[in-house]
């Protein structure tokens, strides 16, 4: 069974990236990790920890709902072992920029996501 090795990030969705980087960075502290708003993302750094909370404007994203991304070692592989125990995938694995990912649900309905960070082709 493939391992899952991190927290990766989460995925918030944000009606009003401006009014949410208000709230996340004036009133938590929080400091911004990284600004895609013309791509509709905002990210933000929690104390030291590397995953993040990265923002997903709702107007660039409508089907964005809150979710965990996990950290695997190989997104393709880890898909096939879970899809043989009968967990139902969203979305199968697809390239990202620094790697790949794929979304499930679990039981309760809610999103989780896992991903790698291997930008090769996965064999």
């Amino acid at each position: 069974m493939q391992k899952i090795t991190a927290i990766d990030n989460y995925f918030l969705p944000a009606a009003d990236l401006n009014e949410s980087r208000n709230f996340y960075r004036e009133i938590l502290g929080l400091e911004v990790k990284f600004d895609f708003t013309d791509k509709g993302m905002l990210a933000f750094k929690v104390g030291n920890d590397e995953p993040a909370i990265i923002l997903k404007d709702t107007k660039h994203f409508p089907d964005t709902k809150p979710s965990l991304l996990l950290k695997v070692e190989n997104v393709k592989e880890t898909y096939k072992q879970l899809r043989e125990q009968g967990v139902i995938f969203t979305k199968v694995p697809y390239q990202i920029k620094t790697g790949w990912a794929a979304e499930l649900k679990d039981p309760a309905g809610n999103i989780i996501g896992i991903t790698d960070y291997n930008t090769g082709q996965h064999e």
